[in-house]
Order: structure tokens, then sequence, then C-alpha cells
């Protein structure tokens, strides 16, 4: 994807009142079927890419953005006015978890500077989609166990 370490994408939600810059690399590009992530997002799975914190800046009034915090010990991020669905923070854990935002692909206006790494948590897929990619599938409790 050539040089895109040094630029910086941007992102906003759908009526623009939240915006956001971040520098690719990002750290993952991952398709996750978990039940929480197709419910929020009201789709079969939700495509993240994350960033470290210090490579991801909210660049709008952070007055906009609204944060849910699931019984998952995670934060999820969306517009006040249009309810985009925008970032994903998870406190599971510690260490690098805390240290990055993962951001829905679909909101960024450029490339993450990855390809798209596997399917996550498809034990919870939703059973009217069928995966069809070559992609690596991962699934088990913890969502990251790899399938046949």
């Amino acid at each position: 994807m050539g040089n895109e370490s040094s630029k910086k994408v941007t992102g906003s939600c759908l009526c623009g009142a939240v915006k956001f810059e971040a520098t690719p690399p990002g750290l993952y590009f991952i398709h996750c079927h978990c039940s929480n992530c197709r419910r929020a997002h009201g789709a079969a799975f939700v495509t993240w890419t994350g960033f470290k914190n210090e490579n991801f800046k909210i660049t709008s009034s952070p007055d906009n953005l609204t944060r849910y915090h699931t019984d998952t010990n995670a934060t999820r991020s969306f517009c006040k006015k249009c309810g985009s669905t925008l970032f994903f923070e998870s406190r599971e854990g510690e260490g690098e978890a805390e240290e990055e935002v993962a951001v829905a692909l679909a909101n960024l206006n450029g490339e993450p500077g990855l390809e798209p790494e596997g399917h996550y948590f498809v034990d919870h897929k939703a059973k009217w989609f069928p995966i069809t990619d070559s992609l690596p599938q991962y699934g088990g409790e913890s969502g990251d166990e790899p399938k046949k």
C-alpha cells in the first residue's frame, strides 16, 4: 500500500459532527462477528481497524460523541446527532488493549495501511450470512482461536 505510514487519514460520522484523524498503518484490520458488534451496527459483521492512541485524534468537538459502557467491559462511542457507531475500546485484560482504539472502517476516508486479516467470533456469526471469502476464520470462547 505504499508509504502510507507518514500520511494521516481522516474520518467522520455520517453527519460530520464527529471527525477524527489517524496515522497508518493500523494495528489490525479484522471482521468481527460477535453479537455485540452485530447489534451495535445493525449488520452481519463489523470491520474494525485499530490504532495506537498516540496515532489517533478526535479533531472535532468531543461534545458530539456519546459513549456506551457495555457489560463486557468495553466502551462503544457514537455520534449524538446521527447515531453513527464509530469507536470501540476494550478494557478486558491489561496492556495494549487499553492503549488503542478500534475504528469502524466504514467511517475512515482513507486506507488503514493493512490488508484484512480474518473473521473473528465466527461461532457467533449471523446464521443467514455465509462467509465466502478465503480469509482465516477464528472462534471459540475468546473469538480468536483458529477454525478449520
